[in-house]
């Protein structure tokens, strides 16, 4: 078995750890759908409540995980996570989805928040490619129509963070209550940019092609700092910039979404200069926010000066992508290299050997923090799922010859 053979067979195997345990931990048979939360040893959480975030997306991971495995038992799981979504998070009166329900299923908060409305697409669409069912391609498009409707600004280009039940403006629209309570923010324009890519594939209509490129040009001219190779986090309306950090998580996943959506877009001079740009960005990431031991740092706090080094799962899975994207872009072989020593660490130290699922967090002694939840709220299995197949699938085109 040659090298890339072996390192695409170890890929895969782990693609299967991260599935397994998804599916033999996180089913609650009691009240319909997966539990809201599951503690560190693996057990659920009673009374937890579900976030949208999380559902939609194990529904993509499980729809994915069909498209790509092909195998039964992820395709019934992923009809589980469809019949939850629709039936408990839909909005009937105002449409959309909200953003969370108690355990039992009953809605919790009922706010529109866009970044949530992106993932729904990311995970309707993905089922649609999984299923072909066509009720679930057209509440991905009306999910496109009611961020459209209600979130587009027409003035100044992109987004609105979030709106109330009923879509009407909000005092507070964070996302989390770590974010800034900024009108837009880099975060939700990434979740909008994905998804819309991923209906893009299965839906091929003008007017979203026309906004997925708005979309990379708003990357490119508003929320890059083409000076620095970082990503700024939040704007007011008029794009000036409200922070002073910089997330070297989602500048190295933003780097290869963002190629994405140029690259089907088919506008070959938009794709040249968003490689450009986004080498630009992995560079810097490369430079600044990796550690000896070819992990990702999380942030960095100009207002602290202080560089939080905690190792979160989710960043050291999309370096996994930025990383082979831009050597599938620009042959320097150096990507590649770092690809290989970012993956061991993830085999070192983020995957559970014992218990299965990733660790949530790392700390500089590369041991995981202890308590931090296996599944929860934010915690889902879409960053490591689609880290290994985008790694499998870019490691098989690699020609022979490199």
């Amino acid at each position: 078995m040659g090298n890339r053979e072996q390192l695409s067979a170890e890929l895969r195997r782990e693609l299967y750890n991260i599935l397994n345990f998804w599916s033999s931990h996180t089913v609650d048979e009691e009240f319909g759908g997966f539990a809201g939360e599951v503690d560190a040893n693996g057990k659920m959480v009673h009374g937890a409540e579900k976030g949208l975030v999380l559902n939609a997306r194990i529904l993509w991971s499980f729809s994915v995980a069909y498209n790509f495995l092909h195998e039964e038992k992820f395709l019934q799981l992923a009809h589980r996570a469809y019949d939850y979504l629709i039936n408990h998070f839909w909005d009937k009166e105002y449409g959309g989805l909200v953003w969370a329900v108690d355990y039992k299923g009953a809605v919790s908060n009922s706010r529109k928040q866009i970044y949530g409305q992106g993932f729904g697409i990311y995970g309707l669409s993905e089922y649609y490619k999984a299923t072909g069912k066509q009720e679930s391609l057209d509440y991905a498009i009306k999910l496109f129509d009611l961020i459209e409707q209600h979130s587009y600004d027409a003035v100044h280009g992109g987004y609105l963070e979030a709106l109330s039940a009923d879509w009407q403006p909000l005092e507070d629209m964070r996302l989390s209550a770590k974010d800034a309570n900024s009108p837009k923010s880099m975060n939700t324009h990434l979740h909008i940019l994905e998804p819309y890519s991923n209906l893009f594939r299965v839906w091929k209509n003008d007017k979203l092609q026309d906004r997925m490129k708005s979309l990379v040009r708003v990357f490119l001219d508003k929320i890059l700092n083409n000076r620095t190779g970082h990503l700024q986090l939040f704007f007011d309306m008029d794009w000036s910039v409200q922070s002073n950090m910089i997330s070297y998580g989602h500048d190295i996943e933003g780097a290869w979404l963002v190629n994405e959506a140029a690259e089907l877009v088919g506008d070959p001079d938009l794709l040249k200069e968003s490689q450009q740009k986004t080498l630009k960005m992995v560079e810097a990431v490369m430079n600044e926010g990796m550690a000896d031991d070819h992990s990702l740092f999380y942030e960095y706090d100009f207002d602290e000066g202080k560089m939080h080094t905690d190792r979160h799962w989710w960043v050291q899975g999309e370096a996994m992508v930025g990383l082979l994207d831009a050597y599938g872009h620009s042959g320097n072989e150096q990507f590649h290299k770092t690809f290989l020593k970012t993956w061991q660490y993830i085999k070192d130290h983020v995957v559970d050997h014992e218990n299965g699922g990733w660790f949530g967090l790392i700390g500089d002694d590369g041991k995981p923090l202890p308590n931090e939840v296996k599944a929860g709220f934010w915690k889902c299995p879409y960053h490591n799922t689609r880290a290994l197949i985008e790694s499998i699938e870019r490691i098989d085109k690699i020609p022979e010859s490199q």
